[in-house]
């Protein structure tokens, strides 16, 4: 974000911060909060929203409530230079990943997986290792979340048997 093409402001902080706290709150609850009005508050969050400051508002969701039990953090190694943008292709066939990056480090890339149970996770591990420039992987189960209500607790996704293709989305 470039502060000189983007005015950004503490009333603007204090409006994000609301809105990361609970995304539900009204520009009226907003607006007595930090002294302003509501119409004052609406018109702030649409230039943050008009210049991607804010880029959406989303539910969090228990993660088992939608049939995800299983989670796991996958390191990708693959075979020569793989360009981020061939790696984002293929990730965007899997509904069990719910987050890739590539990182700095022995891996090219990381991924974060959620699935129905420890099954349905080797079957996806399985389907990523056909990739043909993977040339490995290793995987790191997750056991429990000490930050409850971080992001990575939560989950935007539909669960596996609502996902489009029929059997929890593989395809």
């Amino acid at each position: 974000m470039n502060s000189r093409s983007t005015p950004f402001d503490e009333l603007d902080r204090k409006i994000i911060t609301a809105l990361m706290a609970n995304a539900r709150t009204s520009f009226a609850e907003i607006g007595t909060a930090i002294g302003l009005s509501a119409t004052a508050v609406k018109r702030r969050v649409d230039r943050l929203r008009e210049t991607g400051v804010i880029t959406g508002f989303t539910a969090t969701v228990k993660p088992s409530a939608l049939g995800w039990r299983t989670e796991a953090y996958v390191e990708v190694y693959c075979e020569g230079a793989a360009p981020p943008r061939r790696l984002a292709e293929v990730v965007r066939d899997y509904p069990e990943i719910t987050a890739a990056m590539t990182v700095t480090g022995g891996a090219d890339a990381l991924l974060h997986v959620r699935a129905r149970d420890v099954e349905h996770f080797e079957e996806v591990l399985e389907r990523i290792r056909q990739e043909p420039f993977i040339r490995k992987t290793i995987s790191v189960m997750v056991l429990s979340h000490l930050l409850p209500e971080s992001p990575e607790a939560g989950a935007s996704h539909p669960a596996p048997e609502e996902l489009p293709g029929g059997a929890a989305g593989v395809r």
